[in-house]
């Protein structure tokens, strides 16, 4: 089951993630919001959408931006509209 994980915390779990150009993305569901927070960074792929981003905080260590989504994704990447990925030091581990 793939895990998220940041300073040695599980930010998300889930066996119903997408993969997307090497990316896992975890159901909204399945990711604990209580690590992150809302970030104002945006960016656009031409064929996903504008994706809007998180901050994770684990025990008052800030990630800026490492958790991303698209809450509104065209047409041909609506299989993870809301579905949260991640990067910038977050492991993503399919054990």
């Amino acid at each position: 089951m793939p895990k998220a994980i940041w300073n040695d915390t599980v930010i998300a779990e889930s066996d119903n993630c997408e993969r997307v150009e090497g990316n896992y993305y975890f159901p909204a569901d399945a990711v604990k919001s209580e690590y992150l927070q809302d970030s104002n960074k945006k960016t656009t792929c031409p064929w996903k959408g504008v994706a809007s981003y998180y901050n994770v905080v684990v025990d008052g260590q800030e990630n800026k931006d490492a958790a991303w989504y698209y809450p509104e994704a065209k047409e041909k990447a609506k299989n993870i509209e809301g579905y949260v990925a991640f990067w910038r030091g977050v492991k993503v581990q399919d054990s």
